[in-house]
Parts: structure tokens; sequence; C-alpha cells
């Protein structure tokens, strides 16, 4: 959630500052703001509610600096309003702060020591950047002592900050705290960043920061230290991606561009983690480990949740491994009873899922296996697990996830293809996932192929409904779930995906005449079974569409998919519900890249 960025020692500070913002705007805000200084005792702070493009707006020509510090917020302590806009400054406007997650005892704080300060914001920021001035203006501290000092009181707090001193405003100061943020070292400046993409303009090399540090950069240095002051050293990685990646080209949303990308993300992953036998090509002691495993434990929020419903089946069938799945925002405070020797795998798009994070500190305490399956590399998640596996899906900027979604299920069918290997089971050695993957790229293509059909079917389905449900059975049930989630996440109809069996047992009460129903049917065994609920609804005025593999297929389906293997079809089946709910929220004039109140990246819990 929230976006950062900073710059020291470029002339062109404005520019990065706002282009930065606008590749941050995928994490979700609702207002954003700029500080800027020139180094000659000239400063600006420009502050907007609404989008980048109104912040744009309210940069004036005169406006420049070559330093500065900028924000997207997502409101959490007060209104949308340009007065609780980041940046915070200090009541003397000495001092300015941006600030992502939450201080939770900053009414404590308040209290304490800022009875006689003048607020101006309702944000718990503002008393951050407050307290920092009280203490050198009293205590007589320079800026680092006083930025620690106040650190040192923010107890349980999850926090990412960028402080700028006016008086010595080409430095920048930086900490963090179970939230993402990056320096990124360029030829003559140095930047800072909540997520790479905002910065590969200006360079490819980042540092990443661990929890408890703080950081000091100046136009040509980088200085890291922990809370005691002691130096810490730290190689800078290659984020070797182009810029244009992440831009939309000629789509006119991200989230169509995604959908589209798909068929060769597949196929990465098949070159990336497969060999040209069928085999899986995976780090052997990822597969000792998960080898020894009496239990699997999927942890995920949201979609990545989903994909790990899918991927418990596909573990359970491959490997033989009791597995289960966890909202990772419940296993985080209500951890079940666990065995002797149990694996982890935490599934995060982006690696920093604030949620999913408390659960891996707490499996780390306790000395137990960890892998991450994340699409960004050297994020919290990849480097607190034991073990990464990369998705390889390249830059997902849709707060809705396709791809990503794909991509997890795709890696978690190599891998558990290849810990099956190793266990010798039969299922496993006779399921060639190389070529299932290419047939998943071939039907994938397929289905987009016809986006204009299936934009007539959300046009008469969904456009005009303010509910809609998703059935299947199985692995069916699964995709009902994330197809339900991605329609009601970007349109904002009231969806629900579950269990076709369980109609009878409350939900049909809410079928009415003209309510939407979408079956799914790719499992053989389930198919009359799917079918038969779809008749129960459309008994009651429901009126029903199928998504239906095509070696099921019956006269009056509506769409058929490619035949694949019956465990890998949620790859094939969630793209017509991607498309469905894509076509549904642009044919009701909604931003569909940016849905209200979500955000792409949620760093707080």
């Amino acid at each position: 959630m929230c976006g950062i960025v900073g710059v020291t020692g470029n002339d062109n500070a404005v520019s990065i500052l706002l282009e930065g913002l606008q590749k941050l705007e995928y994490r979700g805000y609702d207002s954003a703001g700029i500080y800027v200084n020139d180094l000659n005792g000239q400063d600006y702070l420009v502050k907007e509610k609404g989008r980048i493009a109104d912040l744009k707006k309210a940069v004036g020509p005169e406006v420049h600096g070559t330093a500065g510090i900028g924000h997207t917020r997502w409101a959490t302590h007060g209104v949308v309003s340009v007065a609780n806009a980041h940046p915070q400054y200090s009541e003397d406007h000495r001092f300015y702060l941006v600030h992502n997650g939450v201080i939770e005892n900053f009414k404590e704080l308040k209290a304490s020591y800022l009875s006689d300060v003048s607020f101006e914001s309702q944000t718990d920021t503002e008393v951050v950047v407050q307290l920092l001035d009280l203490f050198v203006r009293t205590e007589g501290l320079n800026t680092k002592d006083a930025f620690i000092k106040t650190l040192g009181l923010l107890e349980g707090s999850s926090y990412a900050f960028l402080l700028v001193d006016s008086e010595d405003p080409d430095t920048l100061y930086v900490a963090k705290n179970k939230s993402p943020l990056l320096i990124g070292v360029g030829e003559e400046c140095n930047v800072v960043c909540s997520d790479a993409l905002a910065m590969l303009n200006v360079t490819h090399e980042f540092l990443e920061l661990h929890d408890g540090e703080v950081v000091t950069i100046k136009p040509k240095s980088v200085e890291i230290e922990d809370m005691d002051g002691n130096a810490v050293s730290r190689d800078t990685f290659h984020v070797d991606m182009d810029a244009q990646d992440t831009d939309k080209g000629t789509y006119p949303y991200y989230m169509l561009k995604e959908i589209d990308e798909q068929p060769n993300v597949m196929r990465k992953l098949a070159q990336a983690y497969t060999k040209e036998s069928g085999d899986a090509d995976i780090d052997p002691e990822i597969i000792e480990a998960l080898k020894n495993a009496d239990r699997i434990h999927i942890v995920g929020a949201g979609t990545s949740y989903h994909a790990g419903l899918v991927g418990k089946k596909m573990f359970e069938k491959l490997t033989h491994i009791p597995t289960e799945v966890h909202v990772a925002s419940e296993f985080a405070y209500d951890d079940p009873l666990l065995t002797k020797n149990p694996f982890f795998i935490f599934l995060s798009q982006s690696g920093e899922t604030a949620d999913s994070r408390e659960v891996l500190v707490n499996v780390n305490a306790r000395g137990f296996k960890s892998l991450t399956i994340t699409n960004v590399v050297n994020s919290t998640l990849s480097r607190e697990a034991n073990y990464t596996i990369l998705l390889n899906a390249g830059p997902e900027i849709a707060v809705a996830s396709t791809k990503a979604y794909t991509a997890q299920i795709a890696v978690e069918a190599i891998l558990a293809k290849a810990v099956g290997v190793a266990k010798e089971q039969v299922i496993a050695e006779d399921f060639d996932i190389r070529q299932q993957l290419g047939l998943v790229a071939t039907g994938m293509q397929a289905i987009i192929d016809e986006k204009e059909t299936i934009e007539k079917l959300a046009d008469q389905y969904f456009v005009n409904s303010n509910r809609a449900f998703y059935i299947g059975r199985g692995i069916d049930q699964t995709v009902s779930l994330e197809s339900a989630l991605k329609l009601k996440e970007i349109s904002y109809v009231q969806a629900e995906g579950f269990a076709s069996g369980e109609l009878k047992h409350g939900t049909i009460a809410l079928i009415e005449e003209g309510t939407p129903v979408v079956g799914i049917i790719t499992q053989k065994k389930t198919a009359g079974l799917t079918r038969s609920n779809l008749q129960e609804t459309q008994s009651r005025g429901a009126i029903t569409l199928t998504i239906v593999r095509n070696g099921l297929k019956k006269e009056d389906d509506t769409i058929v998919i490619p035949d694949i293997d019956e465990m890998i079809t949620p790859l094939l089946s969630v793209v017509p519900a991607q498309l469905l709910a894509y076509y549904t929220s642009l044919n009701k004039g909604l931003d569909v890249d940016r849905p209200r109140n979500l955000a792409k990246s949620v760093t707080v819990e």
C-alpha cells in the first residue's frame, strides 16, 4: 500500500519523483505529494487529492530542485484531504517526512510529548515528524540521532520512512520495519523507492534494506547502520527489467495486457523450470526438503490463497503429502496444531504481503523450512524464507492479479511433479509437465483470441446485474472462488464462488429472476452433478453460463476451453472469468486497473 520515492543529486528531481509516483499508482492511493529543494534555500511542497495527474497539474513550472521526496497515500488515519496527504512536515517547516505503514501508538506519543504542538493533519505520520523535530530543538540532537530516537519509540509498528531536513536537503534518511523500501544507486545520484519499477529510468542497481537499519543517503554515498550505529556493508543487486516492460503500450489497461501475457508466461516457466524430457528442473535442496516433510502448509492471501487451494490438490495427488492451505491473516494469530516436520510454502505476487510475512517470522522462529514463490526478486518474503522460486511473470501492475495467479499454479504444478518423482510416485513420473504447459499456452491463446465473444457475454450477464454466482466441484470450486473475486474487485458486482453442491444448503435462497450463475465444468466425475445444480438455479429464474472443457461440452454450453490434464485445468478455466470481469468493469465505465479502496501490495496488517 502507498508508495514512496526519493532522489538526491539530480537536477531533474521533480520529473523523477512524479514519474516514479506514476509507476507506483498500482499500489493504490487517494492523494499524492512531493517536496523538493534546490539546495539554495528555495523549496516547494505540493500536495493534491486524487490521481497523480492531478498532482502534475498542481506542480507549476517554478517548482524545481535537485533533491526531494514523494508519496502516494492510501488513507488510514484521517480523511482523504490535502492536509492529510504526504509529505507531512514539522511545525517549523524544517523536516519533511513520507511514511508507509501504521504507527499503532501515535496517540500515546502525541499525548506524552506533543501536547503543545499545533497539528495540521489527522495522520500518525505528522506525530512522527513533529516528535523528531522536538528532539532536535529541545535535546540538541542531530537529525540522524533524533530520527533513531524517534524510531525507538514506535513499538510494535510497521513502517517505511523517508525523511529530509531542509537545512541539509541533499541528505535523505531512511528506515523500515516490515514494509518494503529499496535504495537505487545511480552514477551521479541516488534514489529511494517502494518498488524498483519506480526508478528503472534512473538505475537498475539496488540495495535491499533490512528491518532495524538506518540509512543516510547523499548524492554519491549510501551509509547503512544498525540501530546501535554499527556500519553494515551490502552489495547491490541488479534488476534485469526494461522500463518499457512497465508501460501499457497500445493496451487501454494493464489488466488486459497482463491477461494477454499469460501464454508467454507459461512458456517462460516451462523453459526455466523443466527439461526437454518433461521432467522438472528445480533446486535439489528444495526437492529434498519437501520430500522429507510430513505435511505441507501453503500460506497466501486473496488470489494467492486461491492459487494455494489449487496447489493443495496437485501436491496431494502427485506427492501423497498431506497439504493444508491457510489464509495468512488467520494463521498469523491462530496457528494450527503442527506436525513434527512441516514445510511451508508462501505464495505472494509482491513478496511483501504483511500478513504472510507475520507467519514467516513465526515459522523461522520455530526452525521450520520454508519456500517463497513470488514474482519479485529480493523481496522480503524471498529474503527471509529458506528458498525462493521466482514466477518470472514480469511486472504485474493492475490491482486485480491475473498472470501472477496462473504463474503460481504453474510453478506449484512443476514443484509437485518434481517432489512426486523424487518420492517415486508413478502418477508424477507419468505427468509430462513441459508438454502440458505447452498445451496450456496454446489453450490460453485460443481463449484470448475470443475476446469479442466474451465481451458480449459480459454485457449480457453482468453489466446490469448487482450480484452473481460461480459454482463448481472439486478443483473447479477453487476456480469459482478466484473468478468471483475478479468480478467483485473490479466491477463491484457482489459475487460469490462456492461448491455447487452447497446450493441447496442456503445459497439458492438468493437466486431470483435474472441472477447470473456461472458453472465451471472441467472434471469428468462431477460434470453431471454441476450441470444438475445449474438446472436447479434455472428453475428459480437464474440465467446460466458455462465454462466447459472441450471433452465434456454439450450443444448449449457457452464457453468451451481446450482439453488439458484435468489437474491443471484451472490454468485455462480462469482465463474466461478474468476476461468477463475485465469487460464488465470496462463497460460499466469503471477504472479497471485501480478499483476503489484496493491496493496491489498489502504491506500493513
